[in-house]
């Protein structure tokens, strides 16, 4: 590999990490604080990414300045993780909690192939593409190679403003150390006053919204096609089971691991770049089966 090509990978993975790890992360901070593994997290990726490619498509035609692209992509994703996010939460899984796992994952499944169907309904088959925002910033040249501003500096910028803005409000606000207490003992946490159903519905639109706000930022650089959310609740959870269930940090940088593994795969070994995520997934459980950061379970005798 030149020193072009490798440039190149190293850009790809990056661009690629940053959307990953939007939608790995409401994941995983879904399953810490809820302690129930979405399925349907996915159709949150996807009902961002086609929210905004056709609410954008629609404005920019009638003549709409480019930079509203920008606001657009954070209005779709958290209505999307209100309007759709919300009602799943409070009218569904908030009757699951304490079912055992399989029917969780069996109920979010259900909710996903609903969500999907829908998806059909409303957009139809045909792929969307809205890039107004990706054309807005323009194009940079880097060890020579021109690359898009939007991808290589851009969603970079936001994956880590995202992190550190739920590390900061995990542990400087007041609603993030309710959603702690909550995490570390609902029940204790109730005694003390806490509404534990509150901080539960809003950690499950916070998370809807980060997946979401993942599909709007992948709208204006990949085609908005079905399916595109089982593609990427797939990837999330190896990201988030390499990493460790509930770890966020750890989500991060798993999420810049995968992308990069997966980017050079496509210029070295393009035939086998599905499956390396999923290599690095398994080869990080079968040494440590919690994940790479996550912490092994306490048993009590």
């Amino acid at each position: 590999m030149n020193a072009t090509l490798f440039a190149l990978a190293l850009f790809d993975g990056i661009s690629y990490a940053a959307l990953v790890f939007l939608v790995a992360v409401g994941l995983t901070l879904i399953f810490g604080v809820l302690r129930v593994l979405n399925v349907a997290h996915g159709s949150f990726y996807a009902l961002g990414a086609y929210t905004t490619a056709s609410i954008g498509s629609a404005i920019f035609a009638a003549s709409f300045a480019p930079w509203l692209a920008f606001p657009l992509m954070l209005i779709a994703a958290i209505g999307v993780g209100i309007l759709v996010g919300g009602p799943i939460e409070k009218l569904l899984l908030s009757r699951i909690y304490e079912m055992e796992d399989v029917l969780q994952i069996l109920v979010t499944f259900a909710v996903f192939m609903i969500l999907e169907d829908a998806q059909r309904l409303i957009w139809g088959v045909q792929p969307l593409f809205e890039a107004t925002a990706l054309n807005a910033l323009g194009t940079i040249e880097v060890l020579g190679i021109t690359y898009t501003v939007y991808q290589l500096i851009f969603l970079p910028i936001v994956a880590v403003a995202v992190l550190v803005a739920l590390r900061v409000g995990l542990r400087r606000t007041l609603t993030g150390r309710l959603i702690t207490a909550v995490t570390e003992d609902r029940e204790a946490a109730t005694s003390i006053g806490i509404d534990a159903e509150k901080v539960y519905l809003i950690t499950f639109m916070v998370g809807a919204s980060l997946a979401a706000f993942g599909g709007a930022l992948a709208s204006a650089t990949t085609s908005v096609v079905p399916g595109m959310g089982a593609d990427m609740i797939v990837l999330s959870f190896a990201v988030v089971a390499t990493a460790g269930l509930g770890n966020i940090e750890g989500a991060a940088l798993t999420a810049l691991l995968i992308g990069l593994g997966r980017s050079f795969a496509v210029y070295l070994w393009p035939e086998v770049e599905v499956l390396v995520p999923y290599l690095i997934m398994l080869f990080v459980l079968l040494v440590r089966p919690q994940g790479l950061f996550g912490m092994p379970d306490a048993r009590k005798i």
